[in-house]
Parts: structure tokens; C-alpha cells; sequence
């Protein structure tokens, strides 16, 4: 088994750390405090240049087609600046990958260059409702057939980007007679269209560079050719997309974890007490020992499941081993790094308050860790094991 990384591979890395840490870096503690959206779209159009916004994308499209695992690496170094921009470029890509997997070849020319390029800034992926987020099959939202077009009605809630985002994939009901699996659809929906409307951003605990917005739909007429598949399979394509989702998300919490365990490691070299750096101290050691190691395991299981997706193999329960188990890896590095600090851990004027309240969020959005232990069960009892 060869763990060694492409010259690619490691030439990508390089370049998305480089970026990192000269363009985002700097404006990170601003965008947080500020939620100045304009920073955010700036580094967005600034990916898109270097071709961050559509690594799975074929040339063809105007992405750079480099691959999963390429991809995961470039996202852990991203995470590792600034956790909005991360979770931006993860759902943008998601999108990316949908229409290229499922839409037709009108909708992918039509769309797919446009997030490469950064001429649309930002995609958003409108599933969750307030009462269908871990049991999407609760939604109520609706689309009903009128002519060659759908009237969509209904709301989605906690959708990333909406508000600067120039599309939204939107799943509605289209088959109330059948089982909700069944009777599921997906739609493109673009902004400015009659009937769409983005309300505020809500005031979160992280991530405040990233807008989080509830949408709203009355009567609002999409055209027949923006139905994403066939109708009344889109669950399939919520399930399919929501497995890479996971490895986006487990990247980018590793690299929240590692930003923050790498400042307390650096804190705890100069920080005396008892006349000693507190490095020197077996407790603080076990801290750091046990963050790494942790992180370490997070991203060799988050790479072999974007392996298995780069190589057409099933992925979806070593995505979610992946994601629940770098997540919470993340949580505990980032709990570990206020703790090397102390009270200084606590205040804003050091950067791991920040990444104590952006990494929460890993564990809840893309599916909670208490849904991807269902989903490895599942997996477990279903295939027999390994």
C-alpha cells in the first residue's frame, strides 16, 4: 500500500497552502468579525482562478479535474485559513458535481463554467427544512407540474451561500401518492427568479464570513429543463451527493483542528510558568501528542474515502467514517488548543477562539455525527462487516 502523494497531488497542496496563507490568512479574523461579504467573494474569485472551484470538473466544463483526493488535500489547506472560505468552495463544488453527474448536457454547459470561472460566485445546495434535516423525507416543499414548467412552493432553512449565490439546487416534492423516496425532485433554480426570495443571514456562533440563509418560494415558476435527473428520483441524488459532501466537510475540520493544535503547540515553546516553557510539561505534551495523532488518523480515513470516490468504488459508509470521526478529532484539537492557552484561549485577540467556534458546526451540518453512526451501522449490518 503506497500512502505517498502524487507530484501533482503534492503540487496542488502546495499551492492551495501557498494561497492560504498570503490571501486569507490575513483577512480571516476581519471576515469573521465583520462578515463582510465582499472579502468572501474576493478569495472566491481569486479560486476560481486557480482552478479551486471545480477540481472534479472535466476540462471541457472549465474545471481542473484533479481528482478526490487532490481536492481533500487542497480543502484541509484552505480549512486551515479561513473555515468560511472553506465551506464556500466545498458546497460550490458539491453543486459542480451534481449538475456534472446528473444534469443534462444543456444544463452543464450552461452552468459548470460559470462556478469554474467565478463568474457565479457561490452555488447553494437547498435541502434542509424545519422539519426534514435529518429526515429529508419530511419535507414539505413542493413542486407541481404546470405546463412545461414547476411552481415551487414552500422554505428551506441554514442554506450556505444563498445569499451571494447565483444558483441553488432545490429538492421538492413532486409525488405525494408514492413513498417520499420516490416522489422526490431536484431543480436549478437561479437567482433573481419571480418568486425566489434569500432572507437574512442568520447570527451564528462560526463561520459568520459564510451567510447562512432561509429561502422562501411562492409560486415560483422554474423552467421544465432545469428538473435535475428524471423526476421523482432525487433522494438518490441527495444521498449520492451528501457521501462527497462528507469529505469536503471532514477536510476542512482537519484543517480547522490543525490550525489550531499548530498555534498552541507554537504558544506553549514560549509561554513560561515555573520558570519553564509549559511544553516541558507532561500534561500539555499529552495534549499535543494525542491532537496529531487524531488529526493524523482523521485524514488517512478521509483519504481513502475520496480514493474509493476517485476510483469509482462505493464510498458512502467511509465517508461518513470519515467525516464523524475527523470531525469530532477536530472538536477535541480545538478544545485542547483553548486549553494550552488559557485565558487567552478564550479572548479574540488570539485566533483559537475562532476556531473553537468555527470547527462546532463539522459535527452538525452535512449530517450529525449521531446520522453517520446510522449510516456505518447500516452499512455494517447490511454488507456483513468489512
Amino acid at each position: 500500500m503506497d500512502f505517498n502523494l502524487s507530484n501533482e497531488q503534492q503540487m496542488i497542496r502546495s499551492m492551495a497552502r501557498e494561497f492560504a496563507q498570503k490571501e486569507l490568512i490575513p483577512n480571516a479574523a476581519k471576515l469573521d468579525e465583520t462578515s463582510d461579504y465582499s472579502i468572501l467573494k474576493g478569495n472566491l474569485k481569486k479560486m476560481a482562478e486557480l482552478g479551486l472551484m471545480g477540481m472534479n470538473i472535466p476540462g471541457e466544463y472549465g474545471g481542473s479535474q484533479v481528482g478526490s483526493i487532490a481536492y481533500s488535500l487542497a480543502l484541509t489547506e484552505i480549512g486551515r485559513a479561513c473555515a468560511s472560505t472553506a465551506v464556500t468552495m466545498s458546497v460550490t463544488n458539491m453543486v459542480n458535481e451534481i449538475i456534472l453527474e446528473f444534469g443534462t448536457e444543456e444544463q452543464k454547459k450552461k452552468y459548470i463554467p460559470k462556478l469554474c470561472s467565478g463568474e457565479y460566485v457561490a452555488a447553494s445546495f437547498g435541502l434542509t427544512e424545519n422539519c426534514a434535516g435529518s429526515d429529508p423525507l419530511s419535507m414539505r416543499t413542493s413542486a407541481i407540474k404546470d405546463r412545461d414548467d414547476y411552481l415551487i412552493n414552500g422554505s428551506k432553512i441554514f442554506i450556505t451561500s444563498a445569499e451571494y449565490g447565483d444558483i441553488v439546487i432545490v429538492w421538492a416534492v413532486t409525488n405525494k401518492e408514492v413513498k417520499r423516496d420516490k416522489g422526490l425532485s431536484a431543480f436549478i433554480v437561479e437567482r433573481g427568479t419571480p418568486g425566489y426570495s434569500v432572507g437574512k443571514s442568520e447570527h451564528k456562533m462560526g463561520q459568520r464570513g459564510s451567510a447562512t440563509n432561509e429561502l422562501s418560494f411562492t409560486d415560483c415558476r422554474v423552467p421544465g429543463k432545469n428538473l435535475l435527473g428524471k423526476e421523482n428520483d432525487a433522494y438518490r441524488i441527495a444521498l449520492t451527493e451528501l457521501a462527497g459532501g462528507r469529505i469536503g466537510v471532514g477536510s476542512l475540520a482537519i484543517g480547522i483542528g490543525l490550525a489550531a493544535i499548530e498555534f498552541a503547540t507554537a504558544y506553549a515553546k514560549e509561554r513560561v510558568q515555573f520558570g519553564e516553557p509549559i511544553a516541558n510539561f507532561e500534561a500539555i505534551q499529552w495534549m499535543i501528542a494525542d491532537s496529531y495523532t487524531e488529526l493524523e488518523a482523521a485524514q488517512l480515513l478521509i483519504l481513502r474515502a475520496a480514493f474509493l470516490k476517485e476510483k469509482g468504488l462505493p464510498f458512502r459508509k467511509e465517508a461518513s467514517m470519515g467525516k464523524l470521526f475527523a470531525t469530532e478529532a477536530a472538536n477535541r484539537a480545538c478544545y485542547q488548543a483553548v486549553q494550552i492557552l488559557g485565558g487567552y484561549g478564550y479572548v479574540s485577540e488570539y485566533p483559537v477562539e475562532r476556531f473553537y467556534r468555527d470547527v462546532r458546526v463539522t459535527t452538525l451540518y452535512e449530517g450529525t455525527s449521531e446520522i453517520q453512526r446510522l449510516v456505518i451501522a447500516k452499512s455494517i449490518l447490511n454488507e456483513g462487516g468489512r
